[in-house]
């Protein structure tokens, strides 16, 4: 070890933290467990020297870091209140999530800025990583497009196990960042297993970082993480080379898991020479063995350190158990934006962002446009008023997307806010999450709605972050996803299924039929405090009927305010999307006689128009494009079943898809698709009833 390292190190604190980690994991392991405390126990042992390490070098107020479910030492070291780290895994009231989460699964806040924010944790391992390329990403565009200069030598740390290297997240994060050659450092703790399977089931040879060595835009620091010599040095080493602006840079240590995944695996899957050689290349006596050796810490003073570390963390534990239960009557707090209590971090709402005035009235001027251009007429003046806004994914750059709704604006507005992204769903959603908590307003496209499957778990991740947070951590987004049939249908390009968004946690979802309700849908969603899926429909891009006059640049549309489109009492017909143009039509024959609602948006929805509706027609259809089983629609129709049965003059009907994908073939789509002819065959039947 170089005399300056030796120096530098903080050893007395490093000790304490590795102490204290350690008497949490013991407390834990032989008192919480077995009162049943705690049911979610994930030992670091082996893994905490090397983390507490980093930790502490991790000490830019810009910095970000994810860590995973062995990263308690970690956060420690950041300065996560001892009090908290023990009461969180007992589920108790306040700490980091406020018992709505897994203990083990934290964020840490650093208000302050006195060193690294921890990103809230995701129980899905490799999720952790295209998060940090966002931040990453956000650091470069803080500091030279917004001319931010506090930004200025920070870095993204994502943290992994050997094994999160399979991952898509793994891959797509290391795609984008050294694509762009972004701050990431990727810090690898390699413990040669994934719960039971070995690395030689993971990756060919069974060393993935040996596999990169070729990878370009990296550099690759490999070593020991138990050796108080050198663990330092290459740790220093990794993360000068990020703040330097050098690029990226993956750290793997090679560290010992001491004990079982959870303290119910008995590592019987392990041979009984690994373990002992595990056991014997425990750090914390190389700790203590350095510290004598270079008279940095005698054996009393270790002594003395170990009891203290001991009775602070039974102190804490104590404490923690007379910590109030999280009160059930608000449980539901949180799923959403309350407009009252900002979260402490993410999206512009917690910078108290000033936006332009908004109208709730449009004022239409020029000629009917399609929704096309209207999309990317909005885009264009938010992009233009708010400087926090980004617009990307796969091929909305130089192309202008597939579908043209962002064409002319990336020559515009330049690649740092109109830019492409790598094939990759996962990596464009996770990447929106890292710029999202950096106070930024990322607008992502998916291609097309059957795209979005690889990112699921990133959509599912950003929007249960509010409320598994306790309201300290949010994402806000959109993201713009094309899809339902065009001229043609297919399985691929052409699906619906906008119910999987609508039960996802914490987004809201709209569906504009026309031009006008697309401006002001899409502008009040870039100007939220909640991630919006917006749904564009392809047989509406540039449908004759869909076009409006624009409505004016500060025009917006409130979510969950249903349109009435006709009036009547004899039916209430609820639709969304492109069947809207379709019961419109329909219903040109019942002139006066039938309420049509288009929903706009689907969540929020507005139950209260639905309900007044029916209340006076006492029938009720709901026609959508999506499988008719567990589409929205029967949502809609329970509901009705719920409040409204005595008023009900009719069963309730719904008119959607069958239960197969969008065909191909021009008649088979025809069929499966409810048509003008279908839904006045049932307009007809239900008025005659």
């Amino acid at each position: 070890m170089n005399f300056d390292t030796l120096t530098s190190t903080d050893w007395q604190k490093v000790s304490e933290l590795l102490l204290l980690s350690r008497a949490i994991d013991s407390i834990e392991e032989k008192q919480l467990v077995p009162e049943k405390l705690v049911f979610n126990q994930f030992s670091s042992r082996g893994h905490d020297f090397a983390q507490i390490l980093l930790g502490l070098m991790m000490n830019h107020p810009k910095d970000a870091a994810t860590g995973y479910y062995r990263s308690r030492p970690f956060v420690m070291s950041l300065g996560l209140d001892l009090e908290d780290a023990v009461a969180a895994p007992m589920a108790k009231s306040g700490s980091y999530s406020n018992g709505r989460d897994i203990g083990v699964v934290c964020n840490y806040l650093n208000l302050q800025e006195k060193g690294a924010m921890l990103f809230p944790m995701c129980g899905g391992v490799g999720a952790q990583y295209s998060p940090i390329s966002g931040w990453a990403q956000s650091i470069v565009y803080h500091r030279d497009q917004l001319q931010d200069s506090s930004y200025q030598g920070a870095i993204g740390l994502s943290m992994g196990g050997d094994s999160s290297m399979s991952t898509s997240g793994f891959w797509a994060a290391l795609n984008i960042s050294t694509t762009n050659n972004l701050p990431h450092l990727f810090y690898i703790e390699d413990n040669g297993y994934g719960i039971s399977v070995p690395q030689t089931v993971q990756t060919p040879g069974g060393d993935q970082v040996a596999n990169l060595a070729s990878y370009k835009n990296l550099l690759i620091v490999d070593g020991d993480g138990t050796d108080p010599q050198t663990t330092p040095e290459l740790i220093a080493r990794a993360v000068e080379h990020v703040r330097s602006g050098k690029g990226c840079c993956l750290l793997r240590l090679k560290v010992p898991r001491l004990c079982g995944h959870t303290f119910q695996d008995t590592q019987t899957y392990k041979p009984a020479h690994m373990i002992a050689e595990d056991q014997a290349n425990d750090p914390l006596p190389k700790l203590q063995k350095f510290l004598s050796k270079n008279n940095l810490m005698d054996s009393q003073t270790w002594q003395q350190l170990e009891s203290s570390t001991n009775q602070q963390v039974q102190q804490a534990v104590d404490n923690a158990k007379l910590r109030p239960e999280p009160d059930p009557d608000h449980i539901t707090d949180f799923v959403y934006a309350d407009g009252k209590n900002i979260q402490l971090r993410g999206g512009l709402h917690s910078a108290n962002h000033q936006f332009p005035t908004a109208n709730y009235t449009p004022a239409p001027a020029g000629p009917r446009q399609n929704m096309l251009t209207a999309i990317r007429k909005t885009l264009d003046y938010e992009l233009k008023t708010n400087p926090k806004v980004m617009v990307f994914g796969e091929d909305v750059g130089a192309k202008g997307g597939v579908h043209g709704a962002t064409l002319d604006l990336h020559q515009k507005y330049g690649q740092h806010r109109v830019f492409d992204t790598s094939l990759s769903e996962e990596g464009i959603i996770g990447r929106s999450i890292g710029l999202a908590l950096s106070g930024l307003m990322p607008v992502p496209e998916i291609q097309f709605r059957k795209y979005a499957e690889p990112a699921a778990e990133q959509i599912s991740d950003a929007g249960i972050m509010r409320w598994r947070t306790n309201n300290q951590f949010a994402a806000p987004m959109v993201i713009r996803m094309p899809g339902g049939f065009a001229r043609r249908g297919d399985p691929w390009h052409s699906m619906s299924d906008e119910v999987e968004w609508i039960h996802k946690v914490g987004w809201q979802v709209a569906m504009p039929c026309n031009a006008e309700d697309a401006v002001g849908l899409l502008r009040f969603a870039l100007r939220d405090n909640n991630p919006t899926i917006f749904f564009e429909h392809r047989a509406l891009l540039d449908n004759p009927w869909s076009r409006r006059p624009y409505p004016g640049d500060d025009f917006v549309i409130e979510f969950g305010v249903a349109k009435l489109l006709s009036q009547g009492d004899k039916l209430t017909i609820v639709s969304w999307g492109a069947m809207v143009e379709r019961c419109a039509e329909a219903l040109q024959a019942f002139s006066g006689q039938i309420d049509l609602l288009d929903l706009r948006t689907l969540k929020p929805w507005d139950k209260e128009a639905v309900l007044n509706s029916v209340t006076k027609t006492g029938k009720c259809l709901i026609v959508h494009e999506d499988n008719k089983t567990s589409g929205f629609g029967a949502e809609i129709a329970a509901c009705l079943s719920d409040e409204l049965f005595f008023e009900l003059d009719a069963p309730i009907r719904r008119l959607a898809s069958p239960d197969i994908p969008s065909p191909h073939n021009i008649h088979l789509l025809q069929r499966a698709l409810p048509s003008v002819a279908t839904i006045t065959a049932q307009i007809t039947e239900l008025i005659a009833l």
